[in-house]
């Protein structure tokens, strides 16, 4: 089993140039020392893949080469706290995502298209996920991917993020203007991640993301920033039952 710590940093809300850190555990079970492990708890590990806090896709159908599943994930919570220019428009409830994709895999390249919504909490409409990934082992103990992709938002989703109501107008501190976007491309990212066995024992993975806001959403009124720094770093320790 592996078991360790892992932090998230990301924008306190999508346009902010400010940033939160929030905690993940790492367990990854296995149960044999064969590489060839094919037990039930590895397959089930070899089906989920961590894109994000919002987007943690899990294999159903089909192999490597193609494949069709689910998205799930969870959305935080904007609070009006967050960031000068959000002072009275109100808060914005954290949520369950719920969605599906499916992935194509030529070469050495990955193709996928995904679909996810916020089902619990303020509704906020559907996103829309494309992305082209490739991945490589460098050394026998370091992986790296690369991956970059955009992110179409539906007219709902831009109005709860980046629009500004009547009433929301009226209300802030930062005397807002009313802005309805439209649905439309929101951003484009590229993310590097990297998976390093520090020795037999110890593990390390790091990730970084950067994304930049378009269209309606870059010229939102609530924005600090068009450009989105993330990253994650965790620290994993192997240990065996019979040692």
């Amino acid at each position: 089993m592996t078991l360790g710590a892992a932090a998230i940093i990301k924008p306190k809300y999508e346009g902010s140039n400010e940033h939160e850190v929030i905690p993940i555990p790492i367990i990854i079970p296995k149960f044999t020392e064969n590489p060839n492990d094919d037990s039930a708890v590895t397959a089930v590990r070899k089906r989920v893949k961590f894109r994000g806090l919002d987007d943690i896709r899990i294999r159903v159908l089909g192999s490597e080469r193609f494949q069709i599943g689910a998205v799930t994930g969870y959305i935080t919570k904007r609070d009006q706290d967050d960031g000068d220019l959000l002072k009275g428009l109100g808060d914005i409830d954290g949520g369950l995502v719920l969605g599906a994709y499916s992935a194509f895999t030529f070469g050495a390249f990955t193709f996928d298209a995904a679909v996810m919504e916020k089902v619990t909490g303020d509704d906020a409409g559907p996103e829309f996920r494309l992305g082209i990934e490739t991945s490589r082992q460098i050394t026998e103990r370091v992986s790296l991917g690369i991956r970059v992709g955009t992110t179409i938002a539906s007219e709902d989703y831009m109005q709860t993020y980046f629009g500004v109501t009547a009433a929301q107008s009226g209300r802030s501190r930062a005397g807002l203007p009313v802005y309805t976007p439209d649905g439309g491309v929101k951003d484009v990212f590229v993310a590097v991640g990297s998976t390093v066995d520090l020795n037999d024992r110890w593990l390390l993975k790091a990730g970084a993301r950067y994304g930049r806001l378009l269209g309606d959403a870059a010229d939102s009124p609530v924005i600090e920033t068009k450009d989105q720094v993330s990253g994650t770093i965790g620290l994993g320790y192997r240990f065996s039952w019979w040692r």
